[in-house]
């Protein structure tokens, strides 16, 4: 395989954005250059979504968080992480 080219000095974000905007990263990095990244403080995106719960079941939700000290939409997305992912 070629060597792969030097990446130029940028005088600032927008020049860097043309740059890497219109070529093939193939001609700049080997595949072998790749290494794993993690974001640990990075939030997973989250969607809303309308559940419909019967009233008593929601009302029973509500009471058990509110002995716990949280938000009762909180303890559903706790409790369905739990079951589903198996995330205390």
């Amino acid at each position: 395989m070629k060597k792969p080219l030097n990446i130029p000095k940028f005088k600032n974000e927008d020049e860097e954005f043309k740059f890497w905007s219109n070529l093939d990263l193939s001609e700049y990095f080997e595949p072998s250059d790749a290494v794993s990244v993690s974001f640990p403080n990075l939030k997973p995106t989250s969607q809303p979504i309308s559940l419909r719960l019967p009233n008593m079941l929601l009302d029973k939700i509500k009471e058990v968080a509110n002995r716990e000290g949280v938000p009762y939409q909180s303890k559903i997305k706790t409790e369905l992480g739990r079951v589903f992912l198996g995330v205390a």
